[in-house]
């Protein structure tokens, strides 16, 4: 079908000067080169995807086949997760906290918390540990207007439980913090972009975070 859609594509937008005798003779060969080339292609014996075999199995030995459609399903998604792999760990989770504040330091769209509510209670109603990370504007390094307290308080009301704040993304203070989350608990981390290694993609800043 493509192939002669690409041939008509050349009879039709092929200059006039090409014509010759009155014929389409050029585009015609054009059509007629494609098709003997769609037709070589249809006389390949093109041999059945292994998927189609599996499903071809399906009804004399149908537990074959669902074996190899679970092997096939390789992609999890935090619904795929529940008490027995969350209760009691620590979930390290990147959110969108970059949020608009006004000269006072006050939230004017909260779009992007309320978006990242229902992942972070599924995580701590299974009995996760979670840890937040996120970066709020584009600070120079260590900058008060760019931290993320004043957002603690609409992230407690909307997860209607407490959220503590570390002081920093790493380091020392913040690995006691998180051995200190309880069952349920969320900690937040202050703004990874304090470290100008974070928008370096720099492996040994993601280390210190993967540690915690």
């Amino acid at each position: 079908h493509c192939v002669l859609r690409l041939g008509f594509r050349v009879f039709l937008f092929c200059p006039r000067s090409q014509r010759i005798g009155g014929r389409f003779w050029f585009e015609w060969t054009c059509i007629a080169t494609l098709w003997v080339i769609y037709s070589s292609f249809l006389s390949i014996n093109i041999p059945e995807p292994s998927f189609l075999q599996s499903v071809s199995e399906l009804r004399s030995q149908p537990s074959i086949i669902c074996v190899k459609l679970k092997k096939m399903a390789t992609k999890r998604s935090v619904g795929t997760l529940k008490e027995a792999d969350l209760k009691g760990k620590r979930v390290f989770v990147r959110v969108d906290l970059n949020v608009p504040l006004d000269d006072n330091l006050n939230i004017t769209d909260d779009t992007r918390i309320r978006a990242a509510i229902p992942t972070i209670k599924y995580l701590t109603g299974y009995g996760a540990k979670v840890i937040l990370s996120s970066h709020l504007g584009r600070p120079k390094g260590v900058t008060p207007k760019y931290s993320l307290k004043p957002l603690v308080p609409r992230l407690s009301e909307l997860l209607g439980s407490e959220v503590t704040i570390a002081g920093d993304s790493i380091g020392e203070e913040v690995e006691k913090l998180v051995a200190q989350i309880p069952e349920g608990g969320v900690l937040l981390l202050e703004n990874v972009r304090f470290h100008k290694e974070e928008e370096k993609n720099d492996p040994e800043f993601a280390k210190k975070l993967a540690s915690l």
